[in-house]
């Protein structure tokens, strides 16, 4: 009896173990790499599992995804999208102006010039990301790869992006939080704060910054205090799966490290894709390291 009874206490802390509330996960993207080495490589080594976003057909854009990778960092295509303010956007640009098949080819080739590619934002768009029918050629042409997941940088209000790729059924989260909105050492420990904060609040947060000379300051000092301050820095990846249903193992799975290889890509070329897209999931120099306002439109 006092066996059977102590099998069962044992059996019950285990559920009761296996019930607690994990530690809140706090994600964090360094947006705008690629245009200077000095920057990029005192982003790429900031401490713990910071996610990079890595700008396509920029000088350094390559060798920066090299090095990350080879740091375990989990790396993120940063697109560039038109926005509602006419702002330079840089090569490799998405434009309400480009027919669908240059649209789609420009968002392959964008994906073909960052290696170990895990995930995809926006880089400025308030304008694109506000019409449906772009988004909606950007998430099919997302569905011809199994790995890929998007993050909306929330540029506008008037956004549409998580909506389109949530209808395609792709992994998709939002920012949360931009830290630097403003290039003011004040404002970044503020929005650090309510990184964690909303984190406690809601059990995970996304954080945005940019490599400025003052956000990695701050962020050299805040990193090493996370674990102290009870949550978790994990990648992008992780986040976005674990928002997807926080009470059970997803169907899309993050990777456990960021350095390891992700699943192939699909066999089919870029110029053998239908413009249209598959119609489900289960169907066969410009000024980048400045910031922007979570209220100004990019």
């Amino acid at each position: 009896m006092r066996k059977a009874l102590a099998l069962l206490l044992g059996l019950l802390a285990a559920f009761t173990a296996g019930c607690a509330q994990a530690r809140p996960l706090v994600a964090l993207i360094i947006d705008d790499l690629g245009w200077r080495a000095a920057d990029g490589e005192r982003a790429v080594h900031l401490p713990g599992a910071v996610t990079v976003a890595i700008l396509p057909h920029a000088p350094h854009s390559r060798s920066l995804a090299e090095t990350a990778h080879r740091l375990g960092k989990e790396i993120m295509l940063h697109l560039p999208m038109e926005a509602a303010g006419g702002n330079r956007l840089g090569p490799g640009a998405l434009t309400e102006t480009q027919a669908e098949k240059d649209f789609k080819r420009t968002v392959f080739a964008g994906l073909a010039s960052v290696p170990h590619v895990r995930g995809l934002n926006n880089h400025m768009g308030s304008r694109l990301t506000a019409d449906p029918l772009r988004m909606r050629w950007l998430m099919q042409t997302l569905m011809f790869r199994s790995d890929l997941y998007f993050v909306d940088s929330r540029t506008t209000a008037a956004t549409v992006a998580e909506r389109e790729a949530r209808r395609r059924a792709l992994p998709v989260t939002h920012r949360d939080v931009f830290i630097d909105y403003r290039d003011d050492a004040a404002i970044i420990d503020t929005q650090l704060e309510k990184l964690i904060d909303r984190a406690h609040r809601k059990g995970s947060a996304l954080g945005i910054g940019h490599p400025l000379p003052k956000t990695l300051a701050a962020l050299e000092r805040w990193l090493p205090t996370l674990q102290r301050r009870g949550v978790e820095l994990v990648p992008v990846s992780r986040l976005v799966a674990w928002r997807q249903n926080p009470r059970r193992k997803p169907t899309w799975q993050a990777s456990s490290s960021p350095s390891l290889k992700v699943a192939k890509n699909s066999k089919r070329s870029p110029s053998s894709i239908s413009c249209a897209g598959p119609a489900s999931r289960s169907s066969p120099p410009v000024s980048p390291t400045a910031p922007c306002a979570a209220a100004v439109a990019r």
